[in-house]
């Protein structure tokens, strides 16, 4: 059976998701949607995933609980700037290069989920040769205030998770 379908619960999440895009149950729609179903199930046993190696894991808590205080930080942030527009004063969006220390697959994913979920900022690109990311900031006062709070904040404590 492994053979046929090697990700079951996967091929039954995508023909799920077929079938409520669809909107419908006609045999059609369940055909097209059973094989794109095995298709998707297939093309995942081409891409193997990286090895991940999780270390400190007692320290994952405390980064949700920072992520989850910059959110909510963030959210008061734009919303004043939304709401109260006049206030804005001397306020400018702009992008700053940040480089990475960190190599980890799963650790610069996870930093472009905490970056791009934080109101007011999203990750742009990634560099690989240079090891740097691009952020866009929607109220950038200091480029280096950003470098250090995302690299003290996020990437030392997920290199310690992830590397």
């Amino acid at each position: 059976m492994a053979r046929l379908i090697p990700y079951p619960l996967f091929a039954l999440a995508l023909l799920a998701l077929w079938l409520l895009l669809a909107g419908s149950l006609t045999p059609g729609t369940l055909l097209l949607g059973g094989a794109l179903a095995l298709g998707g199930s297939w093309a995942l046993v081409a891409l193997p995933p990286p090895e991940a190696r999780l270390h400190r894991l007692g320290a994952v808590p405390g980064l949700l609980w920072m992520v989850l205080v910059e959110v909510v930080r963030s959210n008061h942030a734009v919303a004043k700037i939304i709401l109260w527009p006049g206030q804005a004063g001397t306020r400018r969006s702009g992008f700053v290069r940040i480089p990475l220390d960190m190599r980890s697959p799963y650790g610069l994913a996870a930093l472009a989920c905490i970056l791009t979920a934080t109101p007011g900022t999203v990750w742009v690109e990634y560099d690989r040769a240079e090891s740097t990311v691009l952020l866009h900031v929607l109220d950038l006062v200091d480029e280096e205030t950003w470098v250090r709070t995302v690299k003290d904040n996020w990437e030392r404590r997920l290199m310690a998770i992830f590397e």
